[in-house]
């Protein structure tokens, strides 16, 4: 029996799909169905095809209380702008929990992953940073810099922000959309030992294979959110930090082992914390987070299928009540 889906474009999505606080707490809610240990999350599926300096990943989740869960492809062939393309693309598949039928098809290009990746550093922010947090600075210059810089400012509003990349210009751009943005002080920074030390909150956007941030630039009152090391062999920050932290958090532990900070930290034979915290324990409460203002703390987003259900449920959601997209049947 023919049966609707909803189709929706890059566009369709932009216009629904906000990086607000709602969008936080729908992320934040994916954390802590994870800690319940009832959500279904296989392993990233990621294929590399270097033969055409190309990868694709596969990730899903399935949420118990949700009405549908999504899987996602999201290629990456690193050697198209030669040729006037985008490197990144993608889209998300949203089936029904109950039947299976599909439900509808987000042709996101990536931007659905853009916000929920930057959703998940805010609720690392909201729950592992200082109380008070007066500047931040972002390693980076990319659309993740922006994004995350975006979603932190909404649970730790910041009066100064130190931007670092290895690109002098990129930067000073990064800083200036920013400025614009949020509104507030915002400084390209060339030396990035100098936005650590100044900083109570650092997040990581590089696809550094060795490191941008060193264990020695940790100080009191630091948070530091490193998201760029998604895949093996990325590496953004010295491996003795993780040491040197009061505490590390991990998004999903058996995927850090794998593909986080916590791999490098495994690597070289510098990592003696036994298992850490994910950060769904530290939004239930069932582990222990940041204890006082002149701790170290790390958090550790490698990206999770169930971040991709919820953003993909939200945006079905947001899009019906807007009217949005095309509808077709199967």
């Amino acid at each position: 029996m023919p049966h609707d889906i909803l189709v929706l474009t890059e566009a369709d999505l932009r216009k629904a799909v906000r990086l607000d606080l709602e969008t936080i707490d729908v992320v934040e809610n994916a954390f802590r169905a994870l800690a319940s240990g009832d959500v279904i999350m296989p392993p990233i599926l990621s294929m590399d095809i270097p033969q055409v300096h190309g990868e694709v990943d596969v990730k899903t989740a399935y949420i118990p209380g949700f009405d549908g869960f999504a899987i996602k492809v999201s290629p990456g062939f690193f050697d198209n702008p030669k040729i006037g393309l985008p490197s990144l693309n993608g889209l998300m598949i949203l089936f029904s929990a109950k039947t299976g039928l599909v439900e509808a098809l987000l042709l996101d290009n990536g931007f659905l992953t853009d916000v929920r990746t930057a959703a998940a550093g805010a609720v690392a922010a909201r729950h592992l940073a200082p109380s008070s947090v007066e500047t931040a600075g972002v390693m980076g210059t990319g659309v993740q810099a922006r994004l995350q810089m975006i979603a932190a400012h909404q649970v730790r509003p910041f009066s100064h922000l130190l931007v670092w990349g290895r690109d002098a210009a990129k930067a000073e751009a990064c800083a200036a959309d920013l400025a614009k943005t949020l509104g507030i002080d915002v400084k390209a920074e060339a030396d990035p030992s100098r936005l650590v030390a100044e900083s109570q909150l650092v997040v990581t956007t590089t696809p550094a294979r060795d490191p941008v941030l060193m264990a020695d630039w940790l100080h009191p009152g630091l948070h530091v959110t490193a998201m760029g090391s998604d895949q093996e062999g990325k590496n953004e920050l010295q491996p003795a930090a993780l040491s040197r932290a009061d505490l590390y958090v991990a998004d999903r532990v058996s995927q850090c082992e794998k593909l986080g900070e916590l791999a490098a930290a495994i690597r070289a034979g510098v990592w003696n914390g036994g298992t850490p915290a994910e950060l769904g324990k530290i939004v239930t409460g069932a582990r222990t987070g940041r204890t006082s203002d002149d701790q170290i703390t790390i958090c550790d987003l490698t990206g999770t299928g169930a971040q991709d259900t919820a953003i993909a449920t939200l945006a079905r959601e947001r899009a019906l009540t807007a009217g949005a997209g095309t509808t077709i049947q199967s």
